[in-house]
């Protein structure tokens, strides 16, 4: 029995020392990427949708490459997975609401 509790303290040690750079490099980026907007963002943010607008407007988005069209699409299902995994996890269901 004390040689399973070695070899399981031996395991955990081992797995916190190989996990620990990833883990660094995770927080390095999660401190930057998931940070809500500071008020000095705001200006920024109000100028990208004022663009998007615009170039809706004058059909700028005919102008794409296949590559750019691609990516757009990509990150609108992915925007739109996202929002579907929060409904169910905010509903505690797959289908409809609880009543």
């Amino acid at each position: 029995m004390a040689s399973l509790a070695n070899k399981g303290s031996t395991l955990v040690s081992t797995l916190m020392t190989q996990a620990r750079p990833k883990l660094n490099v995770f927080m390095k980026y999660a401190k930057v990427e998931l940070t809500p907007p500071s008020p000095g963002d705001i200006p920024a943010i109000r100028d990208g949708i004022a663009r998007l607008v615009s170039g809706a407007r004058t059909g700028a988005w005919k102008n794409l490459t296949v590559r750019e069209a691609w990516l757009n699409t990509l990150i609108t299902m992915e925007v739109c997975f996202w929002f579907y995994a929060g409904e169910c996890i905010g509903k505690r269901h797959l289908v409809g609401y609880e009543v």
